[in-house]
């Protein structure tokens, strides 16, 4: 195996003055050594790594990570900067910069090291003598563990894994969890048991986060004489803790920005659920935290808060955790939208619209027969749609209370299909299944029952309540308000159309991914997941598609034709952004939005308007729910459809154009056309939506 970290990949002298530019002085570093094979492709999967959490942390270290399919051995490359870097660290900025960068399928052993890494960060000696080393080959021995620093008293050397600090420690409880003279601990740290903590953590990469908060908090455990324990969830797979350690805890400490595996196992314990970088920034803070909830009792009667339900921050708002939760129902609902819709669309296209009064194919299936396979995606679109409403109810109750939510939200959903209550009951199903689920975790029951309370008690009782609702309460409500919904969408005509055009497009525009776009698209897929939808919900569709199709396409062409008003990485970007505008991947622009916000959205929001109104008042209809123009066979009147969209184009693009134009240079700044900045990119831009 080649080394990480060569002299090559050290640079004592780090000149750079921004994360981007540190970013592009280590990674070319790489691709000098032929470990990175595209280095903007590269810093394109930094950015959005960055992009999801900045990857500062106290002390004055910065680590810049990622997973890339354009890294070709798990490399290292460290610079130590005299006049610091902002990587987002709440103490200021990095003078010790590490990039991390690890291939997309980078084996088991790779990763343990690099994460063994992230674990030395955490210890002071290692990072003065960082500080201190002078020239590029101690520097790079150092990292490797050739060198230990001097007088280091590391309990964590560089050549361990994390699963064999896990397994010690794990074995270590689990002889103290089954001594039998060991006394109980009583919760406050006063009896001759120490006040036993097991803590998981995770990050979205899975290599530097998760097993510095796992350092952080072992120190700080020692330190407050604590007996913790961490299960860390990172890209090498995890080492589950036995489930004697588990049961022997007398609290838990949850330190995660992805979903926890197996969260049930530590039901029923005083919980303190928070972000990864707060179990790196405030460990002492958690174990002080968590030992107080012991103290008075405070347990979790099944599976602790998920993030969507935490929201994220600390005193966030209800409004903002209620949009997280519709949030999570519609990300795991749009999956079965694209799928459905595109085998509907396809089946009209090869069959005509007649198809839809096809026989099932289980009784009439020739396999020479166009009809048949036509008739056989309509069939299996529809019985994708049918899994709409109880998706999206079943995963809002999720976002709130996780798994015990879902099985109320998906009869709750299913109710609100079967009494016609469409997409408005499926969300005041989630909603109310998971507020009942809630409700149901707070009673403190018998410790007896604990165990089947997720099992048994909670879908028995949270199921009868929401059916109860439906059936007899609010569903016949709801269901009226839906056919009127519907009912207005189809006497859409004229001025109140394009109005509505203009409004959608403005909203597919205006964050470019976020919850307003969201918005514009659930209501445009809501009308056409229906066997039959209205011609108004089939315009609705297509201009909302037109709309998200614009800004992407937008910022390509005017990088094309006033290339020099755009930076190096912004011109390779927008070669990207054909290709994503095309595809109805508003993200697309993102980079360009996030780099110069001011004129990129408003003009792209005018466009996403322009075209909106256009496609609705052309009489553009599209049956399917994505696709870009891969699918301009399925739209009605396609040679008008897709002049509404150029127009929109060239209207923010010549926006954009003229409003840099008339921007002052200014001082030290990037000259236009300067490689420099990399705008961060959409944190996912793979799911099949304009969202």
């Amino acid at each position: 195996m080649s080394e990480m970290i060569t002299a090559d990949l050290v640079d004592l002298d780090l000149s750079a003055d921004t994360k981007e530019a540190a970013a592009r002085a280590l990674a070319e570093r790489m691709v000098a050594q032929g470990r990175v094979t595209d280095l903007d492709g590269f810093l394109a999967d930094v950015a959005a790594r960055e992009a999801q959490m900045p990857t500062g942390l106290d002390g004055g270290i910065g680590i810049p990570h990622c997973r890339s399919a354009y890294v070709t051995e798990p490399s290292l490359a460290f610079g130590r900067s005299a006049g610091g870097v902002d990587f987002g660290a709440p103490d200021g900025p990095a003078d010790l910069i590490f990039l991390i960068a690890a291939p997309a399928g980078a084996d088991d052993a790779h990763l343990t090291i690099l994460s063994s890494l992230a674990r030395q960060l955490m210890n002071a000696e290692f990072t003065s003598a960082l500080r201190a080393v002078g020239d590029p080959e101690s520097a790079a021995a150092l990292i490797r563990g050739d060198e230990a620093p001097a007088a280091s008293t590391s309990e964590a050397p560089a050549a361990s894994t994390s699963e064999d600090s896990v397994a010690v420690s794990a074995a270590a409880s689990a002889d103290a969890a089954t001594d039998s003279t060991a006394p109980a601990s009583d919760g406050d740290g006063g009896s001759d048991s120490p006040f036993r903590i097991v803590a998981v953590t995770s990050c979205p990469t899975g290599i530097a986060h998760t097993y510095m908060a796992a350092e952080s908090l072992e120190n700080a455990g020692r330190e407050a004489g604590v007996d913790l324990v961490v299960e860390t969830q990172g890209s090498a797979g995890f080492t589950r803790l036995d489930p004697a350690v588990i049961a022997a805890a007398d609290a838990v400490i949850f330190a995660h920005d992805v979903p926890v595996r197996d969260k049930d196992r530590f039901a029923g314990k005083p919980t303190v659920d928070v972000g990864v970088k707060a179990g790196i920034n405030r460990p002492a803070e958690l174990i002080s935290e968590v030992r107080g909830k012991a103290e008075r009792g405070e347990v979790t009667g099944g599976a602790a808060p998920t993030p969507v339900e935490r929201g994220g921050e600390e005193g966030e708002g209800y409004g903002s955790m209620l949009r997280k939760w519709l949030m999570s129902g519609v990300s795991y609902m749009v999956p079965f939208v694209a799928a459905g819709g595109l085998l509907i669309a396809l089946g009209f296209a090869i069959g005509g619209y007649e198809i839809k009064s096809a026989p099932s194919v289980m009784q009439h299936f020739v396999w020479t027969q166009t009809d048949s396979w036509a008739a056989l995606m309509f069939q299996i679109g529809g019985v994708a749609f049918g899994f709409l409403v109880p998706v999206l109810a079943g995963y809002i109750a999720y976002g709130m209370a996780d798994r015990p939510g879902l099985v109320p939200g998906f009869v709750g959903g299913m109710i609100a299909s079967t009494i016609n209550a469409g997409f408005l009951g499926g969300l005041a199903a989630g909603l109310i299944a998971g507020g009942v689920v809630l409700a149901i975790q707070k009673v403190k029951i018998p410790k007896a029952v604990r165990g089947i309370m997720p099992v048994v008690v909670i879908p028995l009782i949270s199921t009868a309540i929401v059916g109860f609702l439906m059936f007899v309460v609010i569903g016949k409500p709801i269901a009226s308000a839906q056919k009127g919904m519907t009912d207005w969408l189809n006497g859409l005509s004229g001025s109140n159309a394009i109005l509505l055009g203009a409004l959608l497009g403005l909203m597919m525009c205006f964050d470019l991914g976020g919850p307003v776009n969201k918005v514009a698209y659930t209501f445009a897929t809501a009308g056409i997941a229906v066997s039959n939808p209205s011609d108004s919900a089939m315009k609705i569709m297509a201009a909302v598609m037109a709309a998200g199709m614009v800004p992407p396409l937008a910022m390509a062409l005017a990088t094309t034709v006033r290339g020099r008003l755009f930076t190096e990485t912004e011109r390779e970007n927008g070669k990207a952004a054909w290709v994503l505008g095309a595809s109805f991947i508003s993200e697309g622009a993102i980079p360009f939005a996030a780099a110069d916000p001011l004129r990129v959205i408003p003009s792209s929001m005018v466009g996403g308007a322009i075209t909106g109104a256009l496609s609705m008042s052309f009489g553009a209809t599209l049956r399917a729910p994505h696709g870009g123009i891969f699918v301009v066979p399925l739209i009605g009147n396609p040679f008008l459809y897709l002049i509404a969209i150029a127009v929109g184009m060239c209207v923010t693009a010549a926006l954009v154009v003229v409003l840099k134009g008339m921007r002052k240079p200014v001082a030290g700044g990037t000259a236009p056309g300067a490689p420099g900045d990399i705008a961060a990119p959409a944190a996912d831009t793979k799911q099949p939506v304009a969202a």
